[in-house]
This record gives structure tokens, C-alpha cells and sequence, in this order.
């Protein structure tokens, strides 16, 4: 009984190795924003559809931004001089609007997903 449990602990280490491999070989794109001067930089990012992907924003400003998107449903407070992480569930073929909240008049941008 006891050499069982100890076969099946094994086997189930290697599946779990297996898996873990699998996921860490596939790992999400990623795509890079910048806000300088209450801009997105680039404020258009053609992204694949149908794939999770990870967005890094960097605030270059001296003031807070927050990534806001009605489309992609996510909001993000980044502080100044920092980064920030988004992550982004697959897209189906269209375009994904985003702004910066706290200067929507300059800070506009959108994700095309092809």
C-alpha cells in the first residue's frame, strides 16, 4: 500500500511538471504602451485576435493616469514614473477603444484585434 501511494504521488508530480512546462512554453505576447506628455505612445497596437495577451504600461508623466477601456472592460491606476500590467482576454477581429481617464481630451488610444 504504502510503495501505491508513493507510485501515484510520482506520477502525479510528472503530470503536474508536464502541464506546468506547457504553460510556461506558451507564454502571453506582450505589448508596450508608454504615456508621455497625457499621450499613449503608441496610441494604435495591433494585437492577435483570439490569444490573451499582456499590456505594460509605462507612465512616463509626473502625474497619475488611469488606462480605462468600456470595451476591454478594464480599468488601471498607473502612478508616476511606474508600470503597470494588464492583462487582456482574447479578442475577437475588431478594434478596442481605451483612455486615460484623468486627460481623456489627449489621452486616447485603441487596440485593433486581427
Amino acid at each position: 500500500m504504502h510503495k501505491r501511494v508513493i507510485r501515484l504521488s510520482l506520477m502525479s508530480l510528472c503530470v503536474i511538471g508536464v502541464f506546468s512546462s506547457a504553460a510556461l512554453a506558451k507564454e502571453l505576447k506582450t505589448f508596450e504602451i508608454k504615456i508621455k506628455d497625457h499621450r499613449f505612445v503608441p496610441s494604435e497596437i495591433v494585437v492577435p485576435a483570439g490569444e490573451k495577451i499582456k499590456l505594460i504600461i509605462e507612465n512616463q508623466d509626473d502625474t497619475p493616469e488611469e488606462f480605462e477601456s468600456d470595451s476591454l472592460r478594464r480599468e488601471k491606476i498607473i502612478p508616476a514614473h511606474t508600470k503597470a500590467q494588464v492583462f487582456i482576454p482574447a479578442l475577437k477581429p475588431g478594434e478596442y477603444s481605451f483612455v486615460g481617464e484623468f486627460h481623456e481630451e489627449t489621452a486616447q488610444g485603441k487596440l485593433v484585434a486581427v
